[in-house]
């Protein structure tokens, strides 16, 4: 048990791990713009977070449509090495462990790709536009006015970003798909690095350049976003298996494969944005206890946001091989893919939690420099429950993943309307107001609503699975 555990482990952890590092490099650049923003203040602290929820919120359904096009092209590379016979079989083993990717019917995967890029720009577009619209809505919303006027700044100067953002994450995907991914980490790392620069650069003004203060993180992060996608274009260009597949002439692109994707693009972007969505209106319900409490929401909130890429690279990982795995028909691979995922995220969270409860202050400095006493305080309250919270924050994402290994793109969006909606937001509301906890009962009812969510999520995976796999053996037997 013990050593199938571990060999299950290094295979996942090879497309993993470079997912996690590449995650984490990319989620320093939304730490290095909350940290930038704690030194120019509280109240710019409150309005850049508030707008990066809103960026993140759109950001996150519009990769939730692209995010099928990784399962896709695995499935497609799968079916291609079932083809090859037997004495490759081996072959394909290794490359699953060293994260060489195998060949793959190049016009299916060239189809997926191109339908990927178009919808990529149909959402950047579409999420610009949306992006400023709400930024107009926001003093309906009884948020402090000062808050209001810098956050609508903000908003205009990241809008732009989101298309190249997008297409990132399209070819992303399609590199992932390949089993490829390793370039990411590094085009990540150095867009992080580059962000910090720019946004100290047109923050204070140097080099001669206007001094933008808290609209110059939107414009840096723009650009950072329009950068990494070049850098990764270019690299996937360069690689010999990549390149035959990869093309930005979109007239070509398939409309039967566009609205497939769509049509597995939708639930994910719905089940990613009822998830963003529960967290950007606790946002909301934070900011009107004041600048304080919405200032530690939005530091917890970026600790949770960056612990929370550990699962998110577990997520992909095993949602792509459990895509691989049915379909080469290996049902019990599929299963082991399950608990190897949810064994690796509880370890880290674990560690994690620990860090949260012995030293707060030491955690939540970088984020909290520049303000409050009071704030310091609620974001400690708020690290005690984020200690337990983040390993249902985990399991829910993976299980999303699991099942979109399964093509059940559906099933996850309806568990997480329960889950966030009909049980989260309720206890959250009550929790905060009639039993008056305020910002800590905000936090509680994100633990309730996540807890519920992963519970159903991998229950439904594991009736999917065995559904499935009767099946097999019903067919198997006729």
């Amino acid at each position: 048990m013990l050593t199938t555990l571990l060999r299950d482990s290094r295979v996942l952890a090879a497309l993993a791990v470079p997912l996690i590092l590449t995650q984490l490099a990319q989620v320093a650049l939304t730490t290095t713009d909350t940290i930038m923003m704690g030194f120019l203040g509280t109240t710019e602290l409150a309005a850049g977070g508030l707008a990066i929820v809103i960026f993140n919120q759109l950001r996150t359904m519009g990769v939730g449509l692209v995010t099928s096009v990784g399962n896709q092209i695995a499935a497609a590379a799968a079916r291609a090495e079932q083809h090859t016979g037997s004495d490759q079989d081996q072959s394909a083993t290794d490359t699953a462990a060293t994260g060489e990717g195998p060949s793959s019917a190049p016009e299916e995967v060239r189809a997926i790709v191109r339908a990927g890029l178009v919808v990529a720009t149909l959402a950047g577009l579409v999420g610009a536009v949306l992006m400023i619209l709400i930024g107009q809505a926001l003093s309906w919303l009884g948020q402090d006015a000062a808050v209001v006027d810098l956050t609508r700044t903000m908003l205009y100067a990241l809008a732009p970003g989101l298309l190249p953002c997008l297409w990132f994450q399209a070819v992303r995907q399609f590199t992932v798909g390949m089993r490829r991914p390793q370039a990411l980490l590094r085009i990540t790392i150095a867009s992080a690095a580059v962000n910090a620069g720019l946004n100290w650069i047109l923050v204070h003004g140097t080099f001669g350049l206007p001094q933008l203060g808290l609209t110059g993180i939107g414009v840096a992060t723009s650009t950072v976003y329009l950068l990494t996608f070049l850098a990764l274009y270019l690299s996937a260009k360069k690689d010999e298996e990549l390149a035959p597949l990869l093309s930005l002439d979109l007239t070509k692109a398939d409309p039967v494969v566009v609205r497939r994707l769509i049509g597995l693009g939708v639930p994910i972007a719905a089940t990613y944005g009822s998830e963003a969505g529960f967290f950007s209106l606790t946002a909301l319900m934070a900011g009107s206890f004041g600048p304080d409490a919405l200032a530690a929401h939005t530091a917890v909130n970026q600790l949770v946001y960056i612990v929370f890429q550990v699962a998110v690279g577990l997520s992909h990982a095993a949602s792509i091989h459990v895509s691989r795995e049915l379909a080469l028909g290996n049902h019990d691979g599929t299963r082991r893919i399950k608990n190897t995922a949810l064994a690796c995220a509880a370890a880290v969270m674990a560690v994690v939690g620990v860090l949260y409860v012995t030293v707060p202050k030491l955690v939540l400095g970088p984020f909290l420099e520049s303000s409050t006493d009071q704030a310091l305080t609620i974001a400690t309250q708020l690290l005690v429950v984020t200690a337990f919270l983040q390993f249902f924050d985990c399991a829910q994402n993976i299980g999303v993943g699991l099942l979109r290994g399964l093509d059940d793109t559906k099933g996850g969006f309806r568990i997480t309307l329960i889950g966030y909606w009909a049980v989260g937001l309720p206890a959250a509301w009550l929790l905060a107001y009639p039993l008056g906890l305020d910002t800590l009962g905000i936090w509680l009812g994100l633990l309730t609503g996540l807890a519920t969510t992963a519970a159903l999520l991998l229950r439904r995976y594991a009736r999917s699975l065995g559904r499935r796999e009767a099946a097999a053996a019903l067919t198997a037997t006729a």
